[in-house]
């Protein structure tokens, strides 16, 4: 069983996303484990890793997803385990899941530091698990130098077997490649892959939103899955709204207010794949019956319309077991920009 540990510089730059695109990419049999949990599910009276869980819906894992993590919360972590126990907790956890596969993705919190004074930082992982570590970088480019740069001068990696960096998220990428590659090749940081963004990673599923915003479906259930590409807060009069040139937009998400019955009909008459109604004022019922009969969901909030365009653009665009698109694209962005082979040789 060899075992790849994945961590990253910051939060948001991809680990899950990658580890998918490189299980698929492999077509190896793995498992999965993330000790440090940050994204809590309550399922059927148990706790789950957000991350745990996706993994073994999309892969059909036999593991538990409560089995793939020690815990969320430092100061229980720190209740329950010393550093030897955490150490060979770690060995104990690989070794389940690792039973009969052929790898072991291990991913890490956070950002790197995120479990250090629970033995649980990144480093700590690769240093108690053993295998090979990889770190993801992204952001603008001045942050991707500076995280490199950080890492090899102020990360102790003489205890873990550091492979190198895969670069994430890159908005031009042959103009980074002709800018800044010779200058991390210099630092002798081995990049193991350079992956463009892609604006088709960040878009969110009514669904998704309808879950994170507690919101109660009234008509257009059937339309759930769709795919939000751009999001608009119905504020305006109607004829602004139709002047603007993002109402013309297609898989358009609207916020407004139930009492806008104007808005909403014209909403409705456009490409749109949802409309949130904001201070839980439901609309007439004819424009409910529209809504139904184009199967366009109508998500109705007890917010008003400033907190909930907040609280949208806060979440953040997860995989979910039904982004069989997402995926895909996934696994051909790893195999077309990622150093597959290199990596899938893993030494423990």
């Amino acid at each position: 069983m060899e075992k790849l540990i994945i961590g990253s510089t910051d939060k948001g730059a991809g680990k899950t996303s990658i580890i998918v695109g490189l299980a698929k990419a492999m077509g190896k049999n793995f498992g999965y484990m993330k000790p440090m949990g940050h994204r809590l599910l309550y399922r059927k009276k148990r706790l789950w890793d957000y991350d745990s869980a996706l993994m073994t819906n999309i892969f059909g894992l036999k593991e538990n997803p409560e089995d793939m993590t020690m815990g969320f919360e430092h100061s229980k972590l720190r209740y329950m385990y010393d550093e030897e126990r955490t150490r060979d907790k770690l060995v104990e956890m690989a070794s389940n899941v690792g039973k009969d596969k052929d790898i072991v993705f291990i991913e890490c919190g956070k950002d790197l530091l995120y479990g250090t004074s629970i033995y649980l930082d990144a480093i700590s992982i690769a240093k108690y698990a053993g295998g090979k570590m990889l770190i993801i970088v992204s952001g603008d480019e001045s942050a991707v130098m500076d995280d490199i740069a950080f890492v090899q001068k102020y990360i102790d990696m003489a205890n873990i077997d550091f492979g190198g960096v895969i670069i994430n998220k890159v908005r031009n990428l042959e103009d980074f490649k002709a800018t800044y590659l010779s200058d991390i090749t210099k630092m002798k940081t081995n990049v193991l892959g350079i992956i463009p963004y892609e604006v088709e990673l960040t878009y969110l599923f009514v669904n998704h939103i309808a879950e994170r915003l507690l919101a109660k479906v009234i008509a257009g259930e059937g339309g759930l899955n769709r795919k939000v590409k751009n999001i608009l807060v119905g504020a305006m009069s109607t004829n602004t709204a139709l002047r603007s040139p993002l109402f013309k937009k297609e898989d358009k998400l609207i916020i407004t207010g139930g009492d806008r019955s104007d808005m909403i009909l014209a909403a409705l008459e456009t490409s749109t794949a949802a409309i949130i109604l904001t201070n839980n004022v439901l609309p007439p019922s004819n424009i409910i019956s529209k809504a139904s009969e184009r199967n366009i969901p109508l998500l109705l909030v007890s917010l008003d319309t400033y907190q909930t365009a907040m609280q949208i653009n806060n979440i953040e665009p997860l995989l979910t077991k039904g982004d069989t698109e997402k995926m895909e694209l996934l696994e051909q962005l790893v195999k077309k920009h990622v150093a597959v082979e290199e990596i899938a040789r893993v030494q423990p």
